[in-house]
């Protein structure tokens, strides 16, 4: 069963250390099975907090999501993405 992860940036904190993780983020792919559904597009926050941008990537299974969010060159680029901007990060199971 499908499986979702979705990134909500909230504010960004150091633009230097967002680039890396964008770089090393886009390295952890590897052969996992990611397909993009959202990536930074116009957003328009209908109830809660403000949001900067929002990704939304689909996997094959919950598994297969942590598979990647665990891995360890993930973790890497997490540690950017955590002094780059603020997040909030979902793991949703779908239909």
């Amino acid at each position: 069963m499908a499986a979702y992860v979705v990134f909500i940036r909230q504010a960004m904190k150091d633009a230097d250390e967002f680039a890396l993780y964008a770089e090393k983020a886009r390295a952890a792919r590897g052969d996992h099975q990611i397909t993009p559904l959202a990536f930074y597009g116009e957003l328009e926050v209908l109830e809660g907090p403000p949001a900067e941008g929002v990704v939304v990537l689909q996997f094959p299974s919950m598994e297969a999501a942590h598979a990647w969010y665990d891995s360890p060159a993930y973790q890497e680029a997490k540690a950017h993405r955590l002094k780059g901007a603020d997040y909030r990060v979902l793991l949703v199971q779908g239909l």
